[in-house]
């Protein structure tokens, strides 16, 4: 029973040399202040809406430019660069990666109009011509996603002197200059692939490059020169020119392959194209008599509707397909027919799509060097069932930049917890199946995980995801065929609910407010104000891992009634409270916290001031230990007959062995310090270790007083000392454990009131003498469909308040038999309350009975709850 009349002494005084206060430095053992992010990992951030100064890159704190993740990037390793606002900026790479792990600097599109398309232009207020990148002298990067343009008559990107370097899914435009992507100096093996290149622009190869493939790509009124630069390779494009030069292969280029391409020269619409006004600017291939060398060209189609040469060969032109092949040997396969093409103008990123009835389809010569894995849509190739196959290799892949695709199904798994893995993965699946054959899988997926700031571009296919915290575990998700030019179908989200395993520690003090440990002075916490705990780093785990901590909270010397609320930072004060005094009172009482940033909030809730310690049990996250909720049973009464009280300073071996599993790591259970017959604390540790500097219960002369209290097990045994000169008897009841099989997982629901007899206006009705009442327990159903995991057990504040007799409130399953356990000890008048951990019996309700020849009023604050492991 909790008397404030004789509380005024149950916290041991820092002047009595007990030691109760940890130093500041053995605090630190165990929880530290986190480092500044750091990412060492494989992926870097950049998004200029929303970086951290000074950020690192990591997925918490991107870097604001691309240009300050190519400063550091290193071999193997991906910065992603998340849509925002157009990146002001001429990006310089001069790091190189290696030939098995190049650096990829990726932009990450997803649906949508161009908000969502990364775009790198002219830096504000720079003077000249820049090029958004410019990559000179490296090796070993890839670049790719990127909306670029230059400034003046620079390219948007520009090569120089580089080798192994893979320009892909780029979108550029410039209209001042012929090139939007040159490149030149003695580069060697550059690939362009799937490209999309806007009037007005171009592909340039210059003079002493080797080896340079172009595949896969689009060109609008615009073409590709090659100059003085053997070995190219122009492989599986789509070229639209409008009455101007398509390839133009120049100077002295031999050995170019040119095939499996659609050329379209002609003006006019593309499905009735008609002549040019000067037919003769309107070449679709041109190779210079000093190229001709080892030059090859075949599998390509020509619209010849512009009157202009199909080819000029060595310097002289070739009107009729029939006569190019007598005359040079090549283009035994081309076609010279209509492309039969549509135009899809895709927001910023326009390409060519061709119909069923062009000759494009199944086609083309898949053996060809440089033949690109996937589309320009980054879609396999796929065999249409209605055309032969008239193509080389396979035989049917298509000509041209874009693939013909079957009807498609597509099948969404909703997000699911995995059976067998960590508590906090989830599995997700979409799968799509098509009337055609194909060489690979066909579309890619959208994905914003509900945990991480920014979206992720994957393929079709399952995946897997570890969320960090548990609760809500969300998905949101889109499909699309056309590399999110187009979606299928609106945005998806699935929802599931992940819990977390438990690990207990030693007791280990972290605040008290009488010695400035935890906080900067030692003075009471002041009248409605509050203090803020920071626990970064928790055993080695990071805040951003942690879902929830357990503490003892402990009020000491309040100078008027009040109440503790203790909850997470960054989330409104709730309405639940966690301990109450009166004044020159000392209370303790058990709390679970969720955690959402490392911080923690305790407000004092009185107009007087009152001193806080805390003493930290334990926390729960990915990397603990399950639990098993049992109904409750007393498994130590020094009241009985053969026992006899704690004698004082002394300590007590309570050995569990056979009432719980080997190998159980941590139990839960109710300890009640009865008839003691000076002031003291009771201090619950692990069994073989030192008694700590921390108390479990505070108590006085003559006082009855529970509290919950989670402790580590050593081979089933813990250990309970009466820090206190007189004698005292102890009750324990065990309401679970941790470890041994169990597999009960936590999650985080609160702290809300989830049930108070007194009602909203105060004018609710009392609970009857011996009564009990039912209190249903909400639960995490972010779907809305009931589907969400039921509790197991419920993690809650239980408080009687205005009772009118002495009495006991027990707690227990909805169903089950009622224990002779104790939950709540109180006298008339009195407030009091205890932490509790309760099995959630039929219609997820459990019971309160209030054991009293009185009436009361009962309220219940939920911290979380407990579900069963994924099956």
């Amino acid at each position: 029973m909790r008397r404030s009349a004789m509380a005024g002494l149950a916290l041991l005084p820092l002047a009595a040399g007990a030691g109760l206060v940890v130093p500041a430095a053995a605090a630190s053992a165990t929880v530290v202040r986190a480092p500044a992010p750091s990412a060492t990992g494989v992926e870097l951030h950049v998004s200029n809406t929303r970086c951290v100064t000074g950020g690192d890159g990591s997925l918490v704190a991107p870097f604001c430019t691309i240009s300050a993740a190519a400063a550091v990037a290193e071999p193997g390793q991906v910065v992603l660069v998340h849509p925002g606002t157009e990146y002001r900026e001429s990006v310089v790479i001069s790091r190189s990666g290696t030939e098995g792990a190049p650096i990829t600097f990726r932009a990450v599109n997803g649906p949508g109009q161009s908000a969502t398309v990364v775009k790198v232009g002219k830096r504000r207020g720079a003077n000249g011509s820049e090029s958004a990148f410019t990559l000179r002298g490296v090796h070993d990067v890839v670049l790719d996603g990127f909306q670029a343009s230059g400034e003046g008559t620079a390219e948007a990107v520009l090569v120089d002197a580089s080798t192994r370097i893979t320009l892909d899914r780029l979108v550029v435009g410039e209209y001042d200059a012929r090139a939007a992507v040159r490149i030149t100096g003695t580069s060697q093996d550059v690939t362009m692939s799937r490209g999309a290149f806007t009037p007005g622009s171009g592909l340039a190869v210059d003079p002493g490059v080797r080896g340079a493939l172009v595949t896969a790509s689009t060109f609008t009124q615009s073409g590709i020169t090659v100059r003085d630069a053997p070995g190219t390779k122009i492989v599986g494009n789509t070229l639209e020119t409008d009455c101007t030069l398509a390839i133009d292969v120049i100077g002295t280029s031999p050995g170019v392959s040119i095939r499996n391409n659609i050329l379209e020269t002609a003006t006019g619409p593309l499905s009735d194209a008609v002549a040019c006004e000067v037919p003769a600017e309107a070449t679709a291939i041109a190779v210079s008599a000093d190229s001709v060398a080892q030059t090859v060209s075949d599998y390509n189609l020509i619209e010849p509707a512009s009157g202009g040469p199909l080819y000029r060969w060595g310097g002289t032109e070739y009107t009729s397909l029939p006569e190019f092949v007598a005359a040079t040997g090549h283009g035994r396969h081309d076609i010279a027919a209509t492309p039969w093409l549509s135009a899809e103008p895709a927001y910023e990123r326009p390409y060519y799509k061709i119909d069923r009835n062009s000759p494009a389809i199944d086609s083309a010569d898949a053996a060809a060097e440089g033949v690109s894995r996937t589309d320009l849509l980054d879609n396999p190739h796929s065999d249409d069932p209605d055309v032969p196959n008239t193509g080389t290799g396979s035989g049917y892949h298509d000509r041209g930049a874009v693939e013909a695709q079957g009807p498609t199904t597509v099948t969404e798994v909703p997000v699911r917890r995995k059976v067998g893995g960590s508590p906090m993965d989830v599995t997700v699946g979409i799968s799509v199946t098509t009337a055609w054959r194909t060489d690979g899988p066909l579309g890619k997926v959208s994905r914003s995980w509900g945990d991480e700031p920014f979206r992720r571009i994957v393929q079709i296919g399952p995946e897997e995801h570890r969320f960090r915290r548990a609760g809500s575990a969300c998905e949101t998700h889109q499909v699309t065929f056309t590399d999110f030019r187009f979606t299928y179908g609106a945005p998806k989200t699935t929802c599931t609910v992940v819990g977390a395993t438990y690990t207990a520690l030693a007791p280990l003090r972290v605040l008290d407010t009488r010695s400035a440990l935890g906080v900067p002075g030692s003075v009471p916490i002041p009248a409605n104000t509050e203090v803020v705990l920071a626990l970064p780093r928790i055993n080695g785990v990071p805040a951003a891992d942690l879902s929830a901590v357990v503490l003892n909270v402990t009020a000491t010397a309040p100078t008027t009634a009040g109440f503790l609320r203790v909850y997470p930072d960054g989330t409104t004060l709730p309405d639940a409270s966690t301990v109450n005094f009166v004044p020159g009172e000392t209370v303790p009482n058990l709390v679970t916290v969720p955690m959402t940033n490392g911080n923690l909030r305790i407000r004092n809730s009185a107009s007087g001031t009152v001193h806080v310690v805390a003493d930290l049990q334990g926390y729960y996250s990915a990397g603990g230990s399950g639990f098993r909720s049992v109904a409750p049973s007393r498994v130590l009464d020094t009241r009985d007959a053969g026992n006899s009280a704690f004698a004082p300073n002394t300590g007590r071996t309570l050995d569990l062995t056979g009432r719980i599993p080997s190998g159980a790591t941590a139990v839960v259970v109710n300890m009640t310090v009865t008839g003691p017959t000076t002031n003291g604390v009771l201090t619950v540790h692990p069994y073989g270790t030192a008694v700590p500097t921390a108390s479990n219960l505070n108590f006085v002369a003559g006082q009855t007083i529970p509290n919950l209290v989670m402790v580590p097990v050593v081979n089933g045994k813990l250990a309970i000392q009466n820090v206190s000169s007189g004698r005292t008897h102890v009750v324990v009841d065990l309401a679970g454990w941790f470890g041994g099989g169990a597999t009960d997982v936590f999650v985080p629901f609160g702290p809300r009131r989830i049930h108070d007899t007194r009602g909203a206006a105060g004018e609710g009705w009392p609970q009857a003498p011996i009564t009990s009442t039912g209190v249903p327990v909400p639960y995490l159903d972010p779907m809305f469909d009931k589907t969400a995991p039921k509790p197991t057990a419920v993690v809650a504040n239980l408080t009687v308040t205005a009772p009118t007799k002495a009495g006991v409130l027990t707690a227990y399953p909805n169903g089950s038999g009622q224990p002779t356990a104790s939950n709540v000890n109180y006298v008339a008048g009195e407030t009091a309350s205890n932490h509790a951990i309760v099995g959630v019996g039929e219609d997820s309700n459990i019971v309160l009975f209030n054991n009293s020849s009185g009436y009361t009023h009962t309220v219940v604050d939920q911290a979380g709850y407990f579900i069963a492991a994924a099956r």
